[in-house]
């Protein structure tokens, strides 16, 4: 959980690519649902889909980064 926090952090701070490092080794369902989120930060919304997917989610449309880092801090508790 302390690298998920971390990689809040970065993504929150618009880090899109530190926050990408540690996602990738995150196979939590709050992990697949940042590797989402850092992925629409990307531009890469194809590939942000399959990670909402997987983290049982659909992604915002149009995309809210912010609102979602808020919510997903209240959901995992970070």
């Amino acid at each position: 959980m302390a690298g998920l926090k971390q990689a809040v952090e970065f993504a929150a701070a618009g880090d899109w690519q530190a926050a990408h490092r540690i996602v990738q080794k995150d196979s939590s369902t709050h992990g697949a649902w940042l590797h989402g989120i850092v992925h629409v930060m990307e531009g890469d919304l194809g590939n942000a889909d399959y990670w909402y997917q997987r983290a049982g989610r659909k992604r915002p449309d149009p995309p809210d980064v912010d609102a979602e880092i808020a919510t997903l801090r209240a959901v995992a508790g970070l």
